[in-house]
């Protein structure tokens, strides 16, 4: 591999997020996220517009959310402004404001809500604490709106359960029966090899990393310690998601491509966002050094978000998992849907001194076993 600087890996990804958020915070200080952004679907797909707005603060959230509670505790000037973020999250929830989402009208919106609920989990401090009372309180009401809505039997009970999680965790009345349903069933599909089923059939994609794995994490860890079963629970998803974490990297390939399998595509990289949540929290099996996932993250991640083809004129995400390729995308999926990717930089909540960011670069699997004359290190890595 070609050596770099210290802290090279760390700017690069810091500044492909900036890139990617500032449409997103841009547009709702020039006249709400809603009327501002574009809403590409697939061509013939239904339109998508009362929803994608939701989608991309949901979503974006979620994966700045270590970046901002990171900045917020250091007390250092971020790379994101945090009052554009707070101006954001309020517009969204504000009642009687004319940027309001929608939180209640349709099913998606259970989705999204979820995906800001776990943003709130992620950062406490720079994404509840610091909020003034009435977005707090704005913010709460329009997570009880998207609490009536019915998830479907399969991943969607982790967005129900999200959202008591978040509840319970800044001392609002939840309901655990929804939390405990939701960790039994995904305890009951659990397929074997630390790879879950979504509902009761096993489907061959990555829904193990755009929601599963990670909001399975972040509900134990918010109110694992609240019930003994949980907490046994916990312990064996931590293992799970170890061995889940191992998969994911040998799928990188030496380019950082990946097999295109499955529903979802156009989400990218965050299909390695269990990478990267087991990265932010120093928890990466030993068998995949922490150098070696920055190496193979950010590879991901510029195969994936790197073409001019992925944004347009205005900086938005096309639809695509490689450039603009509408076509590829379901008919859930629109413009908003897309910022799910900006989970794979959750590392960004590491220190740039932290050992991902500051030791040298690593070969990742892959990397290793197409190479020459790397015939030793191969069967290490590839030891499953």
């Amino acid at each position: 591999m070609i050596e770099e600087a210290r802290g090279d890996s760390h700017r690069r990804m810091k500044a492909l997020i900036v890139k990617i958020s500032a449409p997103v915070l841009v547009a709702a200080k020039r006249g709400g996220l809603a009327a501002q952004m574009p809403v590409e679907v697939a061509p013939g797909k239904k339109d998508r517009r009362q929803f994608s707005a939701l989608e991309a603060v949901g979503r974006l959230l979620c994966g700045l959310s270590a970046l901002l509670e990171r900045e917020m505790l250091d007390g250092t000037v971020g790379a994101i402004d945090i009052s554009d973020v707070h101006n954001l999250i309020g517009a969204s929830v504000d009642p009687d404001g004319p940027h309001k989402l929608n939180f209640s009208d349709g099913l998606q919106p259970l989705v999204d809500a979820a995906f800001l609920a776990q943003a709130v989990l992620r950062a406490p401090h720079a994404l509840w604490t610091s909020l003034s009372p009435d977005i707090q309180r704005n913010l709460v009401d329009a997570l009880h709106q998207a609490r009536k809505i019915e998830p479907y039997y399969n991943n969607w009970l982790l967005f129900s359960a999200t959202i008591e999680a978040m509840l319970a965790k800044i001392g609002e009345p939840w309901d655990p029966v929804r939390i405990d349903y939701a960790l039994r069933q995904h305890e009951l599909w659990y397929a074997g090899d630390g790879i879950y089923k979504d509902g009761p059939h096993l489907r061959w994609d990555y829904y193990n990393g755009y929601v599963i794995q990670p909001m399975l994490s972040d509900i134990l860890s918010a109110v694992g310690a609240v019930n003994p079963h949980w907490q046994s629970m916990r312990v064996a998803h931590s293992s799970r998601m170890a061995r889940y974490a191992v998969i994911l990297e040998r799928l990188i390939g030496p380019d950082g491509s990946f097999p295109p399998i499955g529903r979802s595509l156009a989400y990218r990289c965050a299909a390695f966002q269990p990478l990267a949540q087991l990265a932010l929290h120093g928890e990466l099996p030993a068998a995949l050094p922490p150098a070696q996932v920055r190496c193979a993250l950010e590879a991901v991640i510029r195969r994936t978000l790197d073409a001019p083809e992925n944004f347009d004129q205005e900086g938005w995400l096309r639809l695509g998992l490689n450039g603009s390729q509408p076509n590829m995308a379901e008919g859930y999926i629109s413009t908003g849907s897309l910022y799910l990717c900006s989970t794979a930089f959750l590392p960004l909540g590491l220190p740039s001194e932290a050992p991902f960011w500051s030791d040298a670069a690593m070969p990742w699997s892959q990397r290793s076993l197409w190479a020459h004359g790397q015939g030793v290190a191969i069967d290490k890595a590839m030891d499953m």
